[in-house]
C-alpha cells in the first residue's frame, strides 16, 4: 500500500492557491492516553489545522522543550509504543481523510526496522515523517525505502545552517522543509525570531518544496507574523500546554479544538 506524499502535496498546494500558509499542529502519540491523542488529532483537523504531526515519544527529546517533554514522560510511562503511534495515524486519518505525519527521532526506527516502519506507517494511511535528527548522509535507507512506500521525508534547518548546507538538505527532502525559527528547542516565546524570515528566504533560494515554519509559535498574532513570509506555521507546545493546563481530557480537546481555529484565523489574515 503505499503512503499519502501525495495528499500532504495537495494539501500545500491548496493553501497556497487560497493565498494562505498553511497551519500544521503537532501532537504527541499517547498522551493523555492513546485513544486522547487520537482524539486529541481529530480534535485539531476540526479547529482547522491542515496537517497534523503526530509525535513518537522518545526519552531523550534532544529538540523538544519542557512542555512537550511532560507530554512524552505521561505517554511513555503510560507504556505507549510504535504501534499506537501507527494506530493513532491511521485513525485520525481514517476518520478524517486528512495529511497525517510522524515526528520522531532515528533511534526508535532503526530498532524497529526502516523497511517494516514505512511499510506499516504507509499501510496506515500516514503522509510521511519529519526527522530531525537525521544527517542527510545517513539517510539514503530511509529515503529509499519511503519513496518505495509513497512517504514523504521531511528535514530540518536552522538559522546556523549555511547555504551550501540548504541547499544539499533541500535536494534531499520531499513534502516540505521544516525551518526551525531559532536555535533551541521546542516552545513557546513572546517573539518568534527575526531569523526565521531570512532563513526562509535563504531556503527557498535552494528548491520548490514549501517552507514551513516551526518552534515558538504560540498563537493567532505569532501565527499571521509567520504566515506573512512562509508556507506554513507549525505549531506544538502550545497545543501540549492547553492540554496539560485542561482540568480534564474533555476540556483539553476543546481547548485543542479552540486554539487550532484561533491559529487558522491568524494564518488566513497574514495577507
Amino acid at each position: 500500500m503505499s503512503g499519502n506524499v501525495q495528499l500532504l502535496n495537495d494539501t500545500l498546494a491548496k493553501a497556497k492557491a487560497e493565498n494562505r500558509a498553511a497551519l500544521i499542529a503537532y501532537l504527541p502519540a499517547g498522551f493523555p492516553t492513546v485513544d486522547g491523542g487520537i482524539e486529541a488529532v481529530k480534535a485539531a483537523f476540526d479547529g482547522g489545522a491542515d496537517v497534523v504531526e503526530v509525535g513518537l515519544p522518545h526519552s531523550d527529546p534532544v529538540l523538544d522543550g519542557p512542555v512537550i517533554q511532560t507530554a512524552d514522560d505521561i505517554a511513555l510511562k503510560g507504556g505507549v509504543k510504535i504501534a499506537d503511534v501507527l494506530r493513532t495515524v491511521r485513525e485520525a486519518h481514517a476518520a478524517t481523510g486528512r495529511a497525517v505525519l510522524v515526528m520522531t527521532y532515528w533511534n526508535p526506527i532503526d530498532r524497529y526496522g526502516v523497511e517494516r516502519f514505512t511499510a506499516e506507517l504507509a499501510e496506515a494511511g500516514g503522509a510521511g515523517c519529519i526527522l530531525p535528527d537525521l544527517p542527510v548522509e545517513e539517510a539514503g535507507v530511509w529515503r529509499e525505502h519511503a519513496e518505495k512506500h509513497g512517504l514523504g521525508t521531511v528535514f530540518v534547518v536552522a538559522p546556523s545552517s549555511r547555504n551550501e548546507r540548504l541547499a544539499k538538505i533541500t535536494a534531499a527532502g520531499s513534502g516540505f522543509v521544516y525551518a526551525a525559527s531559532l536555535m533551541g528547542v521546542t516552545g513557546t516565546r513572546e517573539s518568534v525570531g527575526a531569523s526565521a524570515e531570512d532563513l526562509v528566504r535563504r531556503t527557498r533560494a535552494t528548491t520548490e518544496l514549501p517552507v514551513c515554519v516551526g518552534l515558538g509559535v504560540s498563537n493567532a498574532v505569532q501565527a499571521k507574523e509567520v504566515a506573512a513570509f512562509s508556507d506554513g506555521v507549525i505549531v506544538g507546545s502550545a497545543f501540549v500546554k492547553r492540554m496539560l493546563d485542561a482540568p480534564d481530557e474533555a476540556a483539553g480537546l476543546a481547548a485543542v479544538r479552540e486554539l487550532a481555529a484561533e491559529l487558522a484565523e491568524g494564518v488566513r489574515r497574514a495577507r
